[in-house]
């Protein structure tokens, strides 16, 4: 059961991060970003299946659930925490890497219709500040923290902060 042990990472990943959470049980309990990840880990397992409108079915369940739209495509590493996560938008093509942090009102979405890859590839250990917009087939390198509000459209490397519309290096 990989996945049970993979969601109680989640678990507890999230009560570590959050100076707010009392105990795992709240966090299983209560908060809509471990909420979408369970809905993204069994949606992502029938994608992979083939079984997509019954993926898309659960992803679109746990929109309306969790305010947090997931495609069932996107492919999600260990430990993400999603802090206060009310519109998060994550593209089909997307990859998150492991340990990373996405606060609410974030996209990592497409730029245009092509059918190949379309939504960035998130390194391990970033940090996207609320309402910042990560668009296109853009790498962001590990280590990275993009400010609130920050429109990122080029590749970032591994260890920079970047903020502002467009993003630059601060």
């Amino acid at each position: 059961m990989r996945w049970i042990k993979t969601l109680y990472e989640d678990a507890i990943n999230i009560k570590e991060k959050d100076p707010a959470a009392r105990n795992i049980l709240e966090v299983i309990i209560l908060y809509q970003g471990f909420h979408s990840l369970v809905f993204h880990r069994i949606s992502h397992y029938l994608y992979q299946k083939k079984a997509f409108f019954l993926a898309r079915f659960i992803s679109q369940f746990a929109r309306f659930f969790t305010g947090i739209e997931i495609h069932p495509g996107a492919k999600i590493g260990k430990r993400l925490f999603i802090d206060h996560g009310m519109g998060i938008v994550i593209g089909e093509t997307a990859e998150i890497g492991d340990d990373c942090i996405i606060y609410h009102q974030v996209t990592l979405g497409g730029t245009g219709k092509d059918k190949i890859k379309r939504h960035p590839t998130i390194g391990n250990h970033v940090l996207i500040g609320a309402g910042a917009k990560v668009l296109g087939a853009i790498h962001i390198g590990d280590n990275v923290k993009i400010g609130a509000g920050a429109i990122v459209l080029k590749d970032i490397e591994d260890n920079v902060t970047v903020v502002g519309n467009p993003a630059e290096k601060k």
